[in-house]
């Protein structure tokens, strides 16, 4: 279908452009752009949600809620062209930006081999940042901006260095492929088998009359043609298939995360606390890795998209793009690299600006487990004890005095552990509670799980070998590239990365560390989105894959030792008042 041109709302809105690859595949993009002739900076994004899907068709659940509780979203806006984790761009078009959307290969109204953070994929999106650097609007500086898939590909293009790019926010974005995606601790996670199918494949290149029709540009979301199924599915590469085949890291992993060396963009990296499974550790670890020389860390709470749209987040957005896309002089060049929004329970939070992540002025303080109290003691433990447990059902908890002063915990966490398993493996899940002073469990919202625990970890004890030049006490870095399996009873020590979080614990509080053989479930519901299932306590990253977590290798006895020689401990990032 041809190009069109429309005048709608203050903006040029030009539909469906073209935009051709180095392989012949032509790509198609939505662009919106100031009605005045000019050249002016890019904010581009290119993923798979399909650019002619509202954001309140396709996701009305998360959307409802959004507007609901943050009505500053649409202040400003008609909403008409708002679409699922990337700009408004009615509220960018009017401050002299232009805004690319460009649909994946694969997807949306691109046609082509769907296969999702793919070289081929990361090639595309490096084609159209140069393409969007070279069009008589474009004043030759191209931003990327963008949520979760938005912003995991932001990581994989940088590592490209398309010479048009200029600078990035990836907001909530993972970069590991391997280790904040598909294998948390070397456990399959099963995240992507609702998200691929709900969200990537309901608009693959393809489906045609089957799926929606944009009401603003007319055009079908999926593409003008209908394919059968059976040539739909030879279009796209499973990543849930290729992630339960590869159960060690390797080249399929490795090129589809983030190579730290070759990112040296400015980039403003922001993450969520809530964002346990999935997003928090690559934007921690972007920042404390990543080459980039101009780079900064903003972490904030609530559900992962609400924020890049409140007038918080898109504040911070435009300062960070103002400066670097047009040259203003607004003070950003002096904004202390890190930003955190520090959380307290009942969704309260209070910005603060540090140098640096972790923390300098951390007290590390180790918490040692003595499994015959059940109790995580401040000082080493003298006598050697030890709890049981069953995988996969209730595992053993350790729990803290109750706190006299309120207590700040920010930053990485870890565990090091003294285990042993009937088996020849164990799959550890770790899990951070905050408890009232009544007993009751405090909890808060995730990135998709409306109540969700302060901090998570996971290893597979075959998986426990370290990578000892990435590896530090407070952040292990495991290698995941040989198995070591276990004898059975014999005991083995064991690091555990458990992912970074923020609470101030108020006086009389306690905090819960259990150790346990399979994911966080509470007994009610805490949710669903008709798009990721029913939650109730780790959202949609749970890891239930049967081959992956075989009865006769996982399901076995594990037995916890702490005190003596044996001196388990849970090490906790304490911020002085």
């Amino acid at each position: 279908m041809a190009e069109m041109t429309v005048l709608r709302h203050h903006m040029r809105i030009d539909w469906d452009v073209a935009i051709p690859m180095d392989d012949g595949t032509v790509l198609r993009a939505d662009v919106y752009r100031p009605i005045a002739d000019g050249q002016y900076p890019v904010i581009l994004t290119y993923g798979p949600y399909a650019k002619g899907m509202p954001f309140q068709v396709g996701y009305k659940d998360q959307w409802n809620t959004m507007i609901r509780d943050h009505p500053d979203i649409a202040e400003g806006s008609t909403c008409k062209y708002a679409n699922w984790e990337v700009v408004d761009p009615e509220k960018w078009v009017p401050d002299q930006y232009v805004c690319v959307r460009v649909d994946s290969r694969g997807t949306g109204r691109s046609p082509g081999v769907l296969d999702i953070f793919s070289p081929r994929e990361s090639k595309d999106f490096y084609n159209c940042i140069e393409w969007a650097g070279t069009q008589p609007w474009s004043n030759g500086k191209v931003g990327l901006n963008g949520i979760s898939y938005y912003a995991i590909n932001q990581w994989l293009v940088a590592g490209l260095q398309p010479p048009h790019l200029a600078a990035m926010c990836p907001w909530e974005g993972a970069a590991d492929n391997y280790r904040d995606w598909h294998r948390h601790g070397g456990v399959l996670s099963s995240f992507d088998t609702l998200w691929y199918t709900n969200q990537v494949l309901s608009v693959q290149n393809g489906v045609g009359v089957r799926g929606f029709r944009d009401l603003n540009s007319g055009l079908l979301t999926a593409g003008d043609d209908t394919l059968p199924e059976h040539v739909l599915a030879q279009n796209q590469i499973d990543p849930h298939l290729a992630s339960l085949q590869r159960d060690l890291d390797g080249p399929w992993y490795r090129e589809r995360s983030a190579d730290w060396s070759q990112v040296t963009v400015p980039f403003l990296s922001s993450g969520s606390w809530g964002g346990q499974g999935l997003h928090l550790r690559g934007n921690t670890e972007a920042f404390t890795q990543a080459a980039s020389r101009q780079k900064w860390l903003e972490i904030h709470g609530l559900e992962h998209w609400t924020h890049f749209y409140t007038d918080y987040g898109l504040k911070l957005q435009k300062r960070f793009f103002d400066h670097f896309l047009k040259g203003i002089d607004n003070g950003w060049a002096e904004e202390p690299p890190v930003l955190l929004n520090i959380r307290y329970p009942g969704e309260r939070f209070e910005l603060r600006k540090e140098q640096e992540w972790p923390l300098a002025r951390t007290q590390w303080t180790k918490l040692y487990l003595n499994p015959a109290e059940e109790r995580l003691s401040e000082k080493p433990v003298d006598s050697e004890s030890k709890a049981e447990y069953q995988a996969k059902q209730n595992g053993v908890t350790f729990w803290t005095a109750p706190y006299e002063t309120a207590t700040e915990i920010t930053g990485p966490l870890a565990a090091k552990l003294f285990i042993a398993s009937s088996t020849i493996d164990a799959d550890l899940f770790l899990v951070v509670q905050l408890f009232d002073p009544a007993g009751k469990e405090v909890t808060f919202a995730g990135s998709v799980e409306p109540a969700a625990p302060i901090a998570q970890g996971w290893l597979r004890a075959s998986h426990r070998k370290l990578d000892p030049q990435l590896s530090t006490e407070s952040r292990p870095y495991h290698s995941h590239d040989e198995y070591r399996p276990l004898t059975a009873d014999e005991v083995y020590e064991v690091d555990v990365e458990v992912w970074p979080t923020c609470i101030v614990i108020p006086p009389g509080h306690r905090l819960a560390f259990t150790i346990q053989g399979a994911d966080l479930e509470r007994e009610e519901e805490s949710g669903h989105l008709e798009t990721l299932g029913h939650f109730n306590g780790c959202g949609p990253f749970v890891h239930k894959n049967a081959w992956d977590r075989r009865i006769e290798v996982y399901e076995g006895k594990v037995t916890v030792y702490g005190g003596g020689e044996r001196g388990s401990y849970l090490l906790l990032p304490i911020i002085p008042q």
